[in-house]
């Protein structure tokens, strides 16, 4: 094995276990390794610094091995600064570019460790003009003439780390929680709304239909209009199964009171958009009294934004839908800067395009009543994830209420 690198780990590497995936990847690769040097930090705050070799088989065996250890927060010894390439074409990506993580990333330029601004997974990085800033920059946005870094050499991220003194929260991070105390675990969550909000952040909601279908649409209201949710990110289906609950009383044309289809009720839905197509808008049809309550309304009301993002299935859709695709990803990103925590409740699709826009270190709870469902959604790469399996009828409500007991508790 005649090519080597020499890489180093800093960080709470034995807690997180990046240390053990590392040496795993090593191996798995066909490759091998010493360890140089080994500092372990012996107080819970300590962090430790691992130097490691890395053998190869050959350059190409080595260049992979080094591309996978640097997911994994490796910075090579010898890291020089970035290579740039600047695009030939709008959209057009030079070969070998760098594709981002979601985790906070650093490029080196004239010898200096930069952050990338708005990261998010799947982007290339393009630095300015003048070399002082870099930036994660969606495909559709790339512009001839960008300078787009190239290969991970003068590139390192921070993975997520796990330190010896865990906070009540982060216990549960990483996993889906079907087994644990859901009171418990609700709690915990309430708790985590009103510390996000401690720290000046917000909270977003990303919701599908079934809020509305499961009898959710009150205590998720109650919660914009109390000020608990501050963004809303949805699609056609619960804005309009939303309005139609709130004038016809059904979704999906069954009454929810009673859980029966009521005669001709699977009409409902598109009545429901048809009038709020007359007013010419839901703040329209909010203000002109056509629509007075709901989740929408509440949104309307109390000045909370929303991004309602189409699909090729709506009917309508709403007026208040934005029908194109990267248009809708680009008002997402607005907001997402703002965003501390995000509560993804029973909608995959949405909840992977705004998990797409997401720092790893954002608070994300996904909850669905299919474990599958989380399971996709866990795996989109956030370090602060938890997935709790229960249906929104049942999660909204004990949020609500938990959120109220924290609140008279702490007066």
């Amino acid at each position: 094995m005649n090519d080597s690198r020499e890489i180093e780990l800093v960080g709470h590497i034995i807690d997180s276990g990046i240390m053990e995936h590392v040496l795993d990847s090593i191996l798995d690769m066909g490759g091998d390794f010493e360890i140089l040097e080994f500092n372990v930090g012996k107080k819970k705050t300590d962090t430790s610094y691992a130097r490691v070799r890395v053998n190869g088989t050959n350059s190409d065996n080595l260049d992979a091995i080094i591309s996978t250890l640097h997911r994994h927060g490796a910075r090579l010894i010898d890291s020089d600064d970035v290579t740039l390439v600047p695009a030939e074409g709008n959209r057009i990506v030079p070969k070998g570019f760098y594709s981002t993580t979601n985790y906070p990333t650093q490029v080196r330029i004239n010898s200096e460790w930069i952050n990338v601004q708005n990261i998010e997974m799947d982007c290339l990085i393009v630095v300015s003009a003048d070399k002082k800033s870099a930036c994660a920059t969606p495909m559709s946005k790339l512009e001839r003439g960008d300078l787009v870094v190239i290969s991970e050499h003068g590139v390192k991220i921070q993975p997520p780390e796990r330190s010896r003194s865990h906070e009540e929260f982060e216990f549960m991070c990483g996993s889906i929680s079907s087994e644990r105390p859901t009171v418990t675990t609700i709690r915990k969550i309430a708790k985590e709304i009103l510390d996000t909000h401690k720290k000046g952040l917000k909270i977003a909601l990303v919701g599908g239909p079934a809020i509305i279908h499961t009898g959710a649409d009150s205590a998720t209201a109650s919660m914009i209009r109390e000020g608990f949710i501050d963004i809303l990110f949805a699609g056609n289906a619960l804005a309009t199964h939303d309005v139609e609950y709130n004038l016809y009383g059904t979704s999906l044309g069954m009454d929810i009171r009673t859980g029966e289809l009521v005669s001709a009720g699977h009409k409902n839905h598109l009545y429901a958009i048809s009038e709020i197509m007359r007013a010419g808008s839901l703040k329209k049809a909010v203000d002109n009294g056509v629509l007075k309550s709901g989740i929408m309304y509440e949104c309307v009301k109390n000045d909370i934004p929303y991004v309602l993002a189409g699909s090729i299935r709506d009917d309508g859709p709403l007026p208040d839908v934005i029908t194109d695709s990267i248009v809708a990803q680009d008002e997402m990103r607005r907001y997402i800067p703002e965003i501390g925590m995000v509560l993804m409740i029973a909608t995959m699709l949405h909840s992977i395009a705004v998990g797409n826009c997401l720092p790893s270190y954002v608070l994300t709870v996904c909850v669905d009543i299919n474990p599958s469902t989380l399971t996709k959604l866990m795996d989109r790469g956030s370090s602060q994830a938890i997935g709790v399996v229960s249906d929104a009828g049942a999660f909204f409500p004990m949020l609500l209420d938990q959120v109220h007991i924290l609140l008279k508790n702490s007066e």
